[in-house]
């Protein structure tokens, strides 16, 4: 499987909930453990799935306000809008630097599995810059 951004430049392919990487309901407990433990926020081992932003299916955050605004400006992704870092993108580009501020300490494996996939501000900087490589 090849690279797949999300509407906010989140990593599809590597993240821990996406569809094509759950393989049991292990899988969805051991998500939802982590991101209680690292995050704060509760969601429930039957919710942890996601078909990703740019297809139809089931969606890890319902409530997500980036992919419903990048539908309306009918773009791929954020880095191609004109609006690029607006009060929406910032909802999801923001909350890694808060949680690495706070000092949660990271176990072996934490950073590949739960922090790398949401590291998008730079990856989104990286396409408006034409750059290919997007880590």
């Amino acid at each position: 499987m090849g690279e797949i951004l999300s509407k906010c430049g989140f990593r599809c392919d590597i993240c821990p909930a996406y569809t094509e990487n759950i393989e049991s309901d292990e899988d969805r407990a051991a998500v939802s453990r982590g991101w209680k433990r690292l995050f704060g926020f509760e969601v429930p081992p039957d919710r942890v799935e996601c078909a990703g932003c740019n297809n139809e299916g089931q969606h890890a955050d319902t409530g997500c306000p980036v992919r419903p605004c990048a539908i309306e400006m009918g773009v791929e992704n954020c880095a191609y809008c004109t609006e690029f870092e607006c009060g929406a993108l910032r909802t999801r580009t923001g909350f890694l630097k808060d949680y690495l501020k706070n000092g949660q300490d990271l176990i072996k494996g934490d950073y590949e599995r739960y922090i790398r996939p949401y590291e998008s501000r730079k990856r989104l900087i990286r396409l408006r810059e034409g750059r290919e490589d997007t880590e």
